[in-house]
């Protein structure tokens, strides 16, 4: 059995938040419903135009998700701008994306891709602010 075959995946995150557990970094992104069904359509890195729209779109159901007390949502949606962020700044600075090349670890490049880390730079504004803001702060706890 998978680690994706758990019974935690065919759970309904809106319907049970007590079974939401925050994890790490941007773990369960791809597995928590129904906000990835919500929040993947909106989440690119592929334009900085496209970016900045997902980014804002995400940050809005961030904040929808908040009026309506939902946590789990709240922290999937934090993790969408984190992942926005990371994914970008890896494209920013190894070509291809490809951190590794035959097994081995390639020297970053400064900046590799500007326009990435454009896109990352946007997505990290929106994440610091969902990081700070009141009341994620205090569900997260």
């Amino acid at each position: 059995m998978s680690e994706n075959d758990g019974p935690e995946y065919d759970t309904d995150f809106r319907e049970h938040p007590e079974e939401y557990e925050i994890g790490r970094g941007e773990q369960d992104v791809f597995k928590c419903e129904p906000y990835k069904t919500e929040l993947l359509p909106l989440w690119s890195i592929k334009t900085l135009e496209k970016a900045e729209q997902g980014a804002e779109a995400i940050h809005e159901q961030f904040r929808e998700y908040r009026g309506a007390g939902e946590f789990p949502g709240m922290d999937l949606a934090r993790k969408y701008l984190q992942m926005g962020w990371t994914r970008s700044m890896r494209y920013a600075k190894y070509p291809g994306g490809q951190k590794y090349e035959d097994g081995e670890e390639r020297e970053p490049q400064e900046w590799y891709d500007e326009e990435k880390r454009e896109i990352a730079l946007v997505y990290k504004e929106h994440l610091d602010e969902v990081r700070e803001d009141e009341t994620y702060q205090l569900r997260r706890e």
